[in-house]
């Protein structure tokens, strides 16, 4: 609101000072000023209220050292994060901007199913909270929204430019001799297109059209795309989920990987800095790095309570929301295959408990006796069984995130 605010006084009064909201590393800073500020000074009230209308954590007594001592801890902390992410992003980004608009309804969206998950154990004293076909419904539902936008608003393209090779020769003027022969290439023309391609690691061109799959049939191309679209929101909102085990943990995990995504979609929406990297201009992108730092701003303030011993759990509403969120942002800025490695560590959880479940059908079906491969799933439980202080265990599943974050960056000019 404040970009359209400033850009009509400078517009219509020439006011000083006021072209400075035209800046995206200005509101990209103040997001995140302001995300922390709404965290740290409103958390407090948010906490108490939670507390007062004892909305705490129910803990199901799994053996695990310190479990039972968070009995009681309020939860949907996630409150806090979903209004230190939504006001700094009314505020300060532009509101005109596609990109914006998926994201805030991808926030909103996942907040809610999440909420009525944390509303339904809580307040309904229901373990279950919402039946799981619930969730997939509402995470199907938004990749049919965020899948079905993509392809079709015509505000979401791509441009790219056709380039031919050319050869020049240093010719020795005495001899007639070529000394030199060096190669580059000229760019011919640009074209901005409506496509299915998206960004792959580790290839020469580092992209790749979902067409591919299907003959170049245009048609069946947008299909898959919407279903790629379900199957990512669906597996990192999940996965997400399910990293949220520990005090701080999904927070600390996540910062690296909004961090990432940030710096990409600047990257992306920047012409001059994605023809230098040659990498796949998205017009209008840049944008979502206001965004991005205001759920940056918002996750670190939120680790400031979330941290051990937490005083507050975001719960599902938090963490479905941060999970929507980042795989929604991967969407929009053509990143969603980078996911794996990014999201490395949400990878790694959401594995654990597909193969240990597996395996327990698997032996108890064999040998009438179910068996395991790890001392309990998710992974990070895994590790607490072990012996492994839960702290030790946040701080370390962070390392891992921060060095996935730095090997996502690194593919950029890895081919």
């Amino acid at each position: 609101m404040l970009y359209h605010f400033f850009d009509f006084l400078t517009s219509n009064f020439d006011l000083p000072g006021s072209g400075v909201m035209r800046y995206l590393s200005f509101r990209s800073a103040m997001a995140v000023v302001f995300a922390l500020l709404i965290v740290i000074y409103c958390g407090k009230g948010v906490i108490r209220a939670l507390q007062k209308h004892q909305i705490g954590e129910s803990i199901r007594d799994l053996g695990l050292q310190g479990q039972l001592e968070k009995k009681g801890t309020p939860t949907m902390g996630g409150i806090i994060i979903l209004l230190a992410i939504v006001i700094p992003v009314l505020l300060f980004a532009r509101l005109d901007n596609i990109y914006t608009i998926l994201l805030l309804v991808a926030t909103i969206w996942c907040g809610v199913i999440g909420f009525l998950d944390d509303y339904i154990k809580v307040c309904r004293h229901n373990k279950e909270g919402l039946q799981g076909k619930f969730k997939i419904v509402g995470q199907i539902g938004l990749g049919l929204i965020v899948g079905t936008v993509m392809c079709f608003s015509e505000y979401i393209v791509i441009r790219e430019h056709t380039t031919v090779p050319i050869e020049q020769s240093i010719v020795d003027n005495n001899t007639g001799e070529t000394i030199i022969t060096a190669s580059q290439q000229i760019r011919l023309n640009e074209d901005v297109i409506k496509t299915t391609k998206t960004t792959i690691p580790f290839i020469k061109d580092n992209e790749f059209d979902y067409s591919w799959l299907v003959g170049g049939n245009k048609t069946l191309a947008w299909i898959i795309y919407v279903l790629i679209a379900i199957l990512v929101i669906t597996a990192v909102s999940n996965g997400a989920n399910l990293t949220d085990g520990l005090d701080g943990l999904l927070t600390g995990v996540s910062i690296p990987i909004v961090g990432v995504l940030g710096i990409l979609a600047y990257l992306s929406g920047n012409i001059i800095y994605a023809d230098y990297l040659n990498i796949m201009y998205i017009p209008n992108s840049g944008e979502l790095m206001v965004f991005g730092a205001a759920m940056l701003g918002a996750l670190i303030g939120f680790l400031w309570y979330n941290s051990f011993p937490a005083q507050v759990f975001m719960g599902d509403t938090g963490s479905l929301a941060i999970g929507g969120i980042i795989a929604v942002f991967a969407l929009c800025i053509r990143k969603e295959l980078l996911l794996p490695l990014l999201c490395g560590v949400f990878l790694a959880e959401a594995l654990s408990v597909m193969v240990q479940v597996s395996y327990f059908k698997y032996t108890k079906r064999k040998y009438g006796e179910g068996r395991r491969l790890l001392k309990m799933s998710p992974l990070h439980h895994h590790y607490q069984k072990l012996g492994l202080f839960e702290t030790k265990i946040m701080m370390r599943f962070m390392i891992v995130s921060i060095i996935l974050a730095a090997l996502t960056l690194v593919t950029l000019k890895i081919r």
